[in-house]
């Protein structure tokens, strides 16, 4: 375990053997967290004909998370400096067992839709404050190679999740998506109050009120629009969510941007055009990556009849490809920089998703293995050589704010992808039925061949953005500085 300064700050371990405790209790708990992101994917079916419910209102369940954790992901640095470090990991894993009970006790979609938003509270800080720490506690010589292990859990669970849940959806029910959380997230609190190191706590200044109340409503109002507008644009359910949330957010810019103390997100970081090129490719790769793995089952499912154990199955090819990557792109990222990863990573996917776009309802399952295995590779080389890119390209003195804005953007973009590409598909499905289109299969699967394109094409702006990013040099002295690594590791990279 690390080592604690004279100074009380945590020290980086002195072997990678120290690592290796702590290490194991913040994968079990961000596999856990991040593996419900997708869960409930494959799950969708089901859960619309239990409820009587359609794929708009029950594409909430992953909405509503995801939002629920762009919500919590910024309050993770001030809970933590005002609570400790440790303290603030294991009450967040508890919150997320406990919605997990009550998503399996949901009678209706409001109801689990309502608690999936109370487990979100919980998971979302569990993601910053677990690359917090991992970050501090590293060699500063091993960080490419130690933040790549982290990227193991966060690319493989939303690849294993739809399997899973897949398998308890066909041979159980779906309400064990959600119990089988309770014993991992029971043996991930155990492990971080026996191997975190107890970080020290620190004068916090005043939460950011405004910023709490109008980021999430800035996020939930546009969601809401845009997933609407699958049912039309003009309806007035689509306007007012469209409009309070564009009105939000524009406050939630200002009010971050005059705000005189810290704010809940650390909007200044963007005059940062290294670090502004950087996030949108990160955007854009956050946007593919999980609308494939949000609309592929579902596609297997309705479309070509497959069960939901085997649609989950269909994901293994990309999570053994996201495993196998993930330390190979941390180790190069230490020699080569981000560019090069991002641009193959990219690259890769946008050929990966173009090739899904071919497949046709009545073709043979197997042509799904090369393009997903194929998006895996792709997430495996560019995710964290951009995520270590971004937390070195930011200004020196807002550094340690860059963990929870883009962990809270990455959720945001996530639950956009899901409204924006739920919408896309009942509105050109819609297109092709006006059209005399049989509606299923062929009107819904040339939508879904329309949505895939989509994502293709997103993902070649992404190559193209991705050669903008340059090779940086990060100080000898600044890499070695012990107070630095605290400033950027600890608190303010937890959005503290």
């Amino acid at each position: 375990m690390s080592r604690e300064s004279s100074g009380s700050a945590v020290m980086p371990a002195a072997s990678i053997r120290e690592l290796i405790g702590p290490l194991i209790a913040i994968i079990v708990s961000v596999f856990m967290v991040i593996l419900d992101t997708t869960a409930v994917n494959v799950a969708l079916p089901v859960l619309a004909d239990d409820f009587g419910r359609s794929l708009s209102v029950v594409q909430w369940t992953i909405t509503g998370y995801t939002l629920a954790q762009a919500a919590a992901i910024p309050l993770a640095g001030w809970l933590s400096d005002r609570f400790g470090t440790r303290r603030v990991m294991t009450i967040s894993l508890i919150l997320f067992i406990l919605g997990s009970i009550l998503c399996a006790l949901a009678s209706n979609a409001e109801q689990l839709i309502a608690f999936r938003v109370l487990q979100g509270l919980g998971g979302g800080m569990v993601v910053p404050l677990s690359f917090a720490i991992t970050y501090q506690i590293s060699p500063p010589q091993k960080v490419g190679s130690i933040m790549g292990l982290m990227g193991i859990p966060v690319l493989m669970a939303p690849a294993i999740g739809p399997i899973v849940s897949g398998y308890l959806v066909d041979y159980v029910h779906w309400q064990w998506i959600f119990l089988i959380n309770v014993p991992i997230g029971i043996a991930g609190v155990l492990l971080c109050v026996w191997k975190l190191p107890k970080f020290p706590r620190k004068a916090s200044a005043s939460l950011d009120l405004w910023g709490v109340v109008l980021g999430p409503l800035a996020f939930a109002g546009l969601s809401y629009g845009i997933s609407e507008g699958g049912n039309s644009w003009t309806s007035p359910e689509t306007i007012l969510g469209l409009s309070i949330g564009g009105a939000a957010l524009i406050a939630f810019v200002i009010a971050e941007l005059t705000v005189k103390k810290e704010p809940l997100l650390e909007l200044r970081v963007f005059k940062s055009a290294l670090f502004s090129r950087g996030i949108v490719v990160q955007w854009v790769m956050q946007f593919v990556m999980f609308g494939l793995i949000f609309m592929i089952p579902y596609f297997m499912q309705k479309l070509m009849g497959m069960s939901a154990f085997h649609a989950g199955l269909w994901a293994l090819p990309q999570a053994l490809a996201s495993a196998l990557l993930v330390p190979i792109g941390g180790r190069l990222y230490d020699k080569i920089g981000a560019r090069p990863l991002a641009v193959a990573g990219m690259t890769v996917v946008a050929v990966g998703a173009f090739l899904v776009s071919r497949i046709d309802s009545t073709d043979n399952v197997w042509y799904f293995f090369l393009p997903r295995a194929m998006v895996g590779m792709g997430m495996g080389m560019s995710f964290l050589a951009l995520n270590t890119y971004l937390i070195q390209s930011a200004p020196r003195k807002l550094v340690g704010r860059v963990t929870s804005l883009t962990s809270a953007a990455q959720q945001v973009v996530t639950s956009f992808a899901v409204a924006g590409l739920t919408t896309i598909i009942a509105n050109r499905t819609a297109h092709y039925i006006a059209q005399g289109v049989n509606p299923m299969p062929d009107a819904m699967n040339r939508a879904f061949h329309n949505a895939y394109l989509l994502l293709s094409g997103l993902a070649l702006v992404g190559v193209v953005l991705a050669l903008t990013l340059r090779k940086l040099r990060i100080a000898k002295d600044d890499a070695e500085d012990p107070a630095a690594r605290q400033a950027s590791g600890e608190s303010a990279m937890m959005g503290g």
